[in-house]
């Protein structure tokens, strides 16, 4: 799962031209997945990877492998006519599909929340969806828009989101989830870019206000045992340790990216309502 959220953290290329709506999609990334079915698009798709588990409805969908790890054979019998792919996507296995006359499509990642609209609006036009991309836009902006100016003459909050343990990993800079931090009031303490291996040592020495544990694949209460351990830490002796649902980081579409936001916002300002 570690990888599944690494792989929204990098913006990979500009946003890229559409030929018009298709009629057989194939979603080689979980957010790609939700997203179509956000826009009403489910009919069109025909596969998705094991990872695509949100909404419910996706798990009826045919599987065409992994997130890295595609079956060709597969993907072929479904005759798509565009399959969209992600970063993660194994370049060897495009490189076949292309070779196979089958159009492939790298979707660009998003940074922060202008770019998982614009992620979003890229995939509604495959989609014939424009209008409606806008009006969910239109929505979600406005809510952004809302629970911003709710923290913005707030004390600002010191913050460390864990990602992983053993290696510790964390969240920098130039990534969403950094966006969703400082427009909840926010301040990450990570000052390094993106997505990295960490130290508990650096983490004491910063001595966040806040620390989120999204547990991606491991046990978020036992880590969360681990950090109370220090009891020097300000997040420790104000009990302000909090764990969130592992996709609530790694699904930013703009529905969800308010979702979560309003989560954050949540710990870090539980003052204001």
């Amino acid at each position: 799962m570690i990888l599944i959220c690494g792989m929204l953290l990098f913006l990979t290329g500009p946003a890229l031209a559409q030929d018009g709506p298709v009629a057989r999609i194939i979603s080689l990334g979980p957010v790609l997945t939700e997203e179509i079915f956000l826009l009403g698009g489910e009919d069109r798709l025909v596969g998705v990877t094991t990872y695509c588990q949100r909404p419910a409805a996706a798990k009826l969908k045919e599987r065409v492998g992994s997130i890295q790890d595609i079956n060709i054979e597969k993907v072929v019998s479904l005759k798509p006519d565009l399959v969209l792919a992600t970063v993660l996507t194994d370049p060897r296995a495009k490189a076949k599909l292309r070779g196979l006359g089958i159009r492939v499509v790298d979707v660009p990642n998003a940074v922060d929340f202008d770019g998982v609209c614009d992620v979003f609006t890229l995939v509604a036009g495959f989609l014939g969806k424009e209008k409606e991309a806008a009006a969910i836009i239109a929505d979600s902006r406005q809510k952004v828009a809302a629970l911003r100016s709710k923290v913005n003459t707030a004390a600002r909050v010191r913050v460390f989101v864990e990602v992983g343990v053993n290696p510790l990993v964390t969240i920098g800079q130039g990534a969403f989830v950094n966006d969703l931090i400082t427009l909840a009031g926010g301040d990450n303490i990570v000052r390094e870019q993106g997505y990295l291996q960490y130290s508990r040592e650096t983490v004491l020495k910063r001595d966040p206000d806040v620390i989120l544990i999204s547990s991606m694949g491991f046990d978020g209460a036992r880590e969360k045992t681990n950090w109370e351990r220090f009891g020097s830490l300000k997040a420790v002796a104000d009990g302000r340790i909090n764990i969130l649902d592992e996709y609530l980081l790694c699904s930013p579409t703009p529905v969800s990216f308010v979702q979560t936001l309003v989560v954050i916002m949540g710990f870090l300002h539980p003052e204001i309502r």
